[in-house]
């Protein structure tokens, strides 16, 4: 077992953390960053900027102009973008385009790889990922109602999802429907169309108490919207085996990225608990609050070990579905641990917007929601130990 990381891959930490450092953070303050995510605008700027320095799009593979690392070379990168969290956005692995470059990838033919996956993976364009719906889709996608019947040269869909990430300027979507009709009537199925169409809705941004995602979460709608033959992503009736190549990768980068953050958190909270003052010393020397700087090294530390587990297994060929699982449960949860730490050592102070901890603990709290609530994955997790599987 060796955790010592290649000098190549450290070098590569180090240049994404000093351009986090030197150019991104001092960007957090900028009136772009909305409530609702970045705009498109500045999106475009941060992703300029680390085109500049020749690291945009590590996940992304060679091919299509990305840096091709594996999974655990992920885990090193993403760490150090999410450092801010405008990082991810910078370097163009931010969700929901990594997953869907990361599907596309694997599942696309080669005319829909150079007219969706070149410019997206370039950063060019951006897309989202429109599987959830209102009435329970989400977590359990057998409940999908959007569905596609098929006609000649295509297929009409027609359907409502909401939740649906960056949807906002979004130049394609990738969306999950049930086929009806047809021998595989009643199985999901992944198309490709461009948002400018008539027949694509956005029929509102919600408001949601994280702000990380370009262009926010969405409610849209399907109305009888036409899709040839050829923009059927992958086979017919193998969306929910699509869904695996998406999700599992894309639970574990997001425990990456949030990582990066948490450290940036500990860091703030340290850097202030050895300033400030109270009752005679500093407020690090109060046990009270050393404790809490030790209990978020150590979930800080066991994320970082259970994502490393998991993308090595990814990267010997393992499809890695229950340690994704595992990973996405004990990372969202130690994470928020830490975040929610980190506001209290910084008392008045964290409940302020001075410092990222806040809009941080926000996010944080969300993340134990998406790509599968803690709960899901531990049924799941449970379905498999009872069964004999781990």
């Amino acid at each position: 077992m060796d955790f010592s990381i290649p000098a190549e891959l450290s070098d590569l930490s180090q240049r994404i953390g000093a351009f986090i450092r030197e150019e991104i953070i001092p960007l957090e303050s900028d009136p772009r960053w909305t409530s609702h995510g970045p705009t498109e605008e500045f999106r475009r700027q941060l992703v300029g900027m680390a085109r500049a320095r020749g690291l945009v799009a590590p996940h992304a593979p060679r091919e299509c102009g990305g840096m091709g690392l594996g999974h655990f070379e992920r885990a090193i990168a993403f760490e150090a973008a999410g450092y801010s969290m405008l990082g991810p956005i910078a370097l163009h692995c931010a969700a929901p385009d990594e997953g869907n470059i990361h599907l596309m990838a694997e599942v696309a033919d080669d005319r829909q790889k150079e007219r969706w996956l070149r410019p997206l993976a370039g950063g060019q364009t951006r897309s989202c990922f429109a599987m959830t719906e209102p009435n329970g889709a989400g977590s359990d996608p057998a409940l999908l109602e959007t569905v596609a019947t098929q006609v000649e040269g295509g297929y009409r869909i027609s359907g409502r999802k909401w939740l649906i990430t960056g949807a906002e300027d979004a130049s394609f979507t990738i969306i999950m429907a049930k086929l009806k009709g047809g021998e595989k009537s009643g199985s999901a199925t992944m198309f490709l169309a461009d948002m400018d169409q008539p027949g694509v809705v956005l029929e509102r941004q919600l408001d949601s108490m994280d702000s990380t995602f370009t262009g926010g979460h969405w409610v849209m709608r399907f109305d009888d919207l036409f899709v040839p033959d050829e923009d059927v992503l992958g086979a017919p009736g193998e969306g929910f085996r699509y869904a695996q190549v998406r999700l599992a990768p894309a639970r574990l980068t997001h425990c990456m990225r949030w990582l990066g953050a948490a450290v940036r958190a500990q860091d703030i909270a340290r850097e202030y608990a050895n300033q400030r003052q109270a009752f005679g010393k500093s407020l690090a020397e109060h046990e009270g609050v050393g404790f809490m700087l030790a209990d978020n090294d150590m979930d800080i530390h066991t994320a970082r070990l259970t994502i490393w587990h998991a993308t090595w297994l990814l990267d010997q060929g393992h499809r890695g579905s229950a340690e994704s699982s595992r990973a996405k449960v004990i990372c969202a949860e130690a994470i928020f641990r830490v975040a929610d730490r980190c506001v209290q050592i910084l008392g008045g102070l964290g409940l302020t917007r001075d410092t990222v901890v806040e809009r941080f603990f926000r996010d944080a709290r969300a993340f134990r929601v998406y790509d599968g609530p803690s709960e899901v994955h531990r049924w799941s997790l449970a379905r498999r130990i009872a069964a004999g599987k781990m």
